[in-house]
């Protein structure tokens, strides 16, 4: 068998070296645990007005004993002493090894190998090791730990990226997400922040009163959203299955069952392009509340990001792209045809179909595509065009052709309804799509009836038309209470909160095109050096 293309690396080769010696010396490079009992992080901030003593006060131990542990990211010597620091999850501390008071874990003292040497000779940076020692601030006020003990904790046979260049291939920097994480500090940030956005986000939705649940990611029929699945097959039973691409259909018929007000964070699956806000693979959070309608959504989701804004900020005015974006509710509410004509001075009533298709197409819309487009879709094609880059303070856009989803009620007001027009909104913000709502349809007949439509366009090749469902309509025949809905790509809610300009650079592990075997080693031994 080939061994990988590391196994020529020089310092795999040094590396690999050292830890057969630190066996060698009985010490064990890999233990089964530590326990540190402090962070970086809370040090810091714990002495920053502190009094902590010099490193004699630390020496005699007359200060206060901590234990950490962390990777080992810079050494230097410094002839008795030594200097360090190592990262953990929160930041760095410094260290400072003593030739006569350092000790380390499993050496013994009797050997040719004293812990000073060993820990010039033996250790690299990368490797992970735990201290335990006192906490005293040097003559340049730099806090540090006068390190008594010193744990290997785990040998590390690669060395990190170069401390100045970092990880200046960017497809490296997704590929091996940990090598980013370890070498920038900035990226180890924007995830904790999304960790802590999902936390603030089931935390609003338990204050009012929405439960958590789990629906099946593999489904026999998928629909909810129009987008073209991926498909495995089910081998115990010789059935093809889908991933799903939206979470809707099952939290619907959970509503039948009468739970009145549910959400799901959850991975869903589309079979498209990847591009800035695009990755096949990413996360939605689905809620759906009973006796609700699309104006009550609309209130919720200016609460949301209200609340989340204040949670991270302070304030909820947010500076993207040298723009200040109020996030404080109410936020502008505008029909789809009220927005065309505010921001493309298009006034769609007083158009033609043959019109509206000239213009989407001369906007370069496909010809083809556009010349079977009914009325509906030609209007929506139109705002994404000419209003949609306009929207840069939050917005809702009301008022849908009935086209765009066959999901939605049909509008309460008589003349948009005898128009096409349904009770669905989408929100903006910088000109991007952030949530997707509805006033639920839950009239049987009319679902069906739309539903039939949409299989057909399935059948005539339009592969992102909605499957028939006839369980679902089924669970809709059997009563579904009035219901308000909405979905909002987490992943895009990241990267608002956190200024990310690509949606790569707030999942830990994107979906990246093959690397070719030529350049694999290449960008490899480029990301190590």
């Amino acid at each position: 068998m080939n061994l990988p293309s590391y196994h020529a690396h020089e310092e795999f080769k040094n590396r690999s070296m050292k830890l057969s010696e630190i066996k060698s010396l009985g010490i064990d490079p890999y233990p089964a645990t530590f326990k540190p009992l402090h962070q970086a992080k809370g040090l810091h901030e714990k002495y920053e007005v502190r009094e902590t003593g010099d490193s004699e006060t630390a020496k005699e131990g007359a200060t206060e004993c901590v234990k950490l542990a962390g990777r080992l990211v810079l050494f230097r010597s410094m002839g008795k002493n030594a200097f360090a620091q190592i990262q953990d999850a929160s930041g760095r501390m410094q260290l400072m090894f003593s030739r006569d008071d350092t000790k380390v874990t499993g050496l013994s003292l009797e050997g040719d190998v004293t812990p000073m040497k060993f820990i010039e000779k033996k250790l690299d940076l990368g490797d992970f090791i735990g201290v335990e020692g006192y906490i005293f601030r040097t003559q340049k006020g730099e806090l540090t730990v006068f390190v008594k003990e010193l744990t290997v904790l785990c040998k590390s046979l690669l060395p990190l990226p170069d401390k100045h260049k970092g990880l200046s291939d960017i497809e490296t920097r997704y590929r091996k997400r940990w090598l980013d994480l370890i070498s920038d500090q900035d990226v180890m940030e924007t995830f904790k922040t999304r960790s802590q956005i999902l936390r603030l986000i089931r935390n609003y939705f338990d204050a009012q009163q929405f439960a958590e649940v789990e629906t099946p990611v593999l489904q026999t029929i998928y629909g909810g959203a129009e987008a073209t699945p991926f498909t495995t097959e089910l081998k115990a039973l010789h059935q093809e299955m889908f991933l799903r691409i939206s979470l809707e259909i099952s939290l619907k018929k959970l509503i039948v069952g009468g739970m009145e007000r549910i959400f799901e964070i959850s991975k869903v699956f589309r079979n498209e392009g990847l591009d800035r806000t695009h990755n096949p693979e990413f996360t939605m959070v689905e809620a759906y509340a009973a006796y609700w309608d699309y104006t009550d959504v609309m209130v919720f989701i200016e609460n949301l990001f209200e609340h989340l804004a204040l949670k991270l900020f302070g304030t909820t005015d947010i500076t993207l792209q040298d723009q200040t974006i109020s996030l404080k509710a109410p936020w502008i509410r505008m029909s789809m045809i009220d927005a065309i004509k505010t921001y493309a001075k298009i006034d769609v009533h007083q158009k033609t179909d043959a019109e509206l298709r000239k213009m989407v197409i001369d906007l370069g819309q496909s010809p083809e595509e556009m010349n079977k487009a009914p009325r509906g879709i030609l209007i929506a094609k139109l705002f994404g065009e000419l209003a949609e880059p306009h929207l840069i303070q939050p917005h809702h856009i009301t008022d849908h052709p009935i086209e765009t989803t066959p999901l939605c009620k049909l509008h309460r007001d008589p003349i948009l309804r005898k128009e096409g027009f349904v009770e669905r909104f989408e929100s903006f913000i910088m000109g991007s799509e952030i949530c997707n709502a509805y006033t639920e349809l839950n009239d049987p007949e009319l679902q069906r009836e739309l539903l039939v439509h949409q299989n057909s366009l399935r059948e005539e090749g339009n592969a992102e038309a909605h499957p028939l469902d006839e369980e679902f309509i089924e669970a809709i025949c059997q009563g579904m209470p009035p219901t308000g809905g909405f979905g909002i790509g987490i992943d895009r809610l990241v990267m608002l909160f956190t200024k990310a300009s690509s949606i790569r650079d707030v999942l830990f592990f994107p979906i990246m095109r093959p690397e070719s075997k030529s350049s694999s080693s290449e960008k490899e031994e480029s990301s190590t050096q």
